[in-house]
């Protein structure tokens, strides 16, 4: 595109249709995003969705949830909701509605390499079925993150190198770059309560964080932390607000490395961060 659309529909809110719903509404489009299921940003902590959700539908951004596309034609697409149709102006229309590993003409089947759904299977060292053959990143459809990649790589590398490694996807932290920035790492109540975790949440507005306070006038951001009850290790950790994505990780280390709440309870944060919230929220729980 040469010029910013007057309007645009996004098909599909998970992450990248929600940062292109942020850019072009940022950029002074009309943005109408549709999505399928009674939620945005599927995967992540519902109570942080519905907050970033609410954020841009003051902004202006209208979502159609609950809601699929039946036609795509010049000047806009028709959109269906139960009985409703509805027709919605757009000048352009953005497909977001994920992605696929893509594993055909590689000529994976004339050496046998085992292939499920369009997937490559592997083990936690990142080997395929075939002695020597490794598979690392979106083929394999697991964490179809780059940072993910990454580390499979590093993974594979090490076990062709004859070094112990494995791959863990325990603690993979996800960020969506809007603004307010939404990450996440580990278990959600939701994911918890369907493995039958035995679980604590403990949550804190970002605004007990003074810089968050001086740089987000208004801001709402939240953050949440799940221990499990059993061991008090910190097993999910869930952030809406600036600078979430440079934190994540931390709650990401905490999780890979199987860290109690005491165990964080003699770390210095610095001050002033908005990080400090990781601190305020670790003495929330009961008998930090």
């Amino acid at each position: 595109m040469k010029a910013v659309p007057r309007s645009i529909a996004i098909v599909g809110a998970g992450a990248v249709g929600l940062e292109m719903a942020s850019y072009f509404n940022s950029a002074g489009s009309r943005v109408t995003v549709v999505e399928m299921l009674d939620r945005i940003a599927a995967g992540a902590d519902r109570e942080v969705s519905n907050i970033l959700l609410e954020n841009y539908r003051k902004k202006g951004v209208e979502f159609r949830l609950k809601s699929r596309v039946t036609r795509i034609v010049e000047g806009g697409i028709y959109v269906e909701s139960g009985d409703r149709q509805d027709f919605v102006e757009a000048e352009k229309v953005l497909l977001c509605v994920g992605r696929r590993p893509a594993t055909e003409g590689l000529g994976l089947e004339n050496i046998g390499v085992e292939v499920e759904k369009g997937r490559i299977k592997v083990d936690e060292t990142g080997l395929t079925n075939v002695p020597g053959v490794y598979a690392a990143g979106d083929v394999n459809g697991v964490s179809m993150l780059a940072h993910t990649a990454y580390r499979e790589a590093e993974v594979c590398v090490n076990h062709m190198l004859g070094r112990k490694d494995r791959m863990s996807y325990d603690a993979i932290p996800s960020v969506i770059f809007t603004n307010p920035e939404l990450a996440t790492v580990g278990e959600t109540e939701e994911s918890a309560l369907s493995k039958g975790i035995d679980f604590e949440v403990a949550k804190l507005s970002m605004r007990y964080s003074g810089r968050y306070v001086a740089e987000n006038e208004e801001g709402d951001g939240i953050c949440k932390m799940l221990i499990d009850k059993t061991y008090r290790k910190i097993i999910g950790v869930h952030m809406i607000g600036n600078y979430s994505s440079e934190i994540i990780y931390g709650a990401a280390l905490m999780i890979e490395k199987k860290m109690r709440v005491k165990n964080i309870e003699d770390v210095v944060f610095p001050h002033p961060t908005v990080s400090e919230i990781i601190k305020e929220l670790i003495f929330s729980f009961e008998g930090a």
